[in-house]
């Protein structure tokens, strides 16, 4: 069970740093997505914390931003049109290999 919530704190991962960049624009600050960034790391910090009761701390701390990282990096292209070049994806390929390998070989 703790790799269910190691890999959902890893999803709310995703909502703090899109809720920071909608929470400030141009227009100024948006406090609902502010707020949403918030509620977003508190969720993903207690998911976390529940999950290092198992999954050892170093292990558990590379998915969880691994996990972050690869959906904050697909959702950058897909919200916000950032660049899909083949090196950018090839690395973040390596990040998803990372926490894959990390998951089989832990116990």
């Amino acid at each position: 069970m703790a790799w269910v919530y190691l890999f959902v704190a890893g999803l709310f991962e995703w909502g703090w740093p899109v809720g920071l960049k909608l929470g400030l624009t141009e227009d100024g600050l948006h406090w609902g997505w502010i707020l949403f960034a918030v509620l977003c790391m508190i969720a993903s910090g207690a998911l976390l914390l529940i999950a290092q009761k198992t999954i050892p701390i170093g292990t558990a701390y590379a998915v969880w931003t691994g996990i972050g990282a690869a959906g904050t990096f697909v959702l950058g292209i897909l919200l916000f049109g950032e660049p899909a070049t083949l090196a950018r994806i090839f690395f973040v390929g390596v990040i998803v290999i990372g926490i894959l390998g990390l998951k089989l070989v832990s116990d």
